[in-house]
């Protein structure tokens, strides 16, 4: 069972990384950094979005509307930290480790 949970824990880790480049990606295209008529540009931002828009989704719909401010993947990896360091390594864990 613990290297079930190790696992889970890399794939929040994966995912928390994945959200961190989608937002860098959004900037970049946001200030005209990044040009997305390029097609290599335009199926990374599309791989990306289409990856980290089911989590946020929900949560921008209960966030308030704050202007140009998207906070939701601060929201979203603050969730993720707490599933992975909190259930998983801190209640999981503990629990399947046999005592001695």
């Amino acid at each position: 069972m613990l290297p079930l949970i190790k696992f889970v824990a890399y794939v929040i880790d994966l995912y928390i990384w994945i959200v961190i480049s989608g937002a860098i990606l959004s900037w970049l295209v946001a200030f005209n950094v990044v040009n997305t008529n390029n097609r290599f540009v335009l199926s990374i931002a599309d791989m990306l979005y289409r990856l980290t828009e089911p989590a946020l989704r929900p949560i921008r719909s209960i966030l308030p509307n704050l202007g140009g401010i998207d906070i939701s993947p601060v929201i979203l990896i603050l969730l993720l930290l707490f599933v992975r360091d909190v259930v998983l390594l801190g209640w999981l864990a503990p629990a399947v480790i046999p005592s001695a």
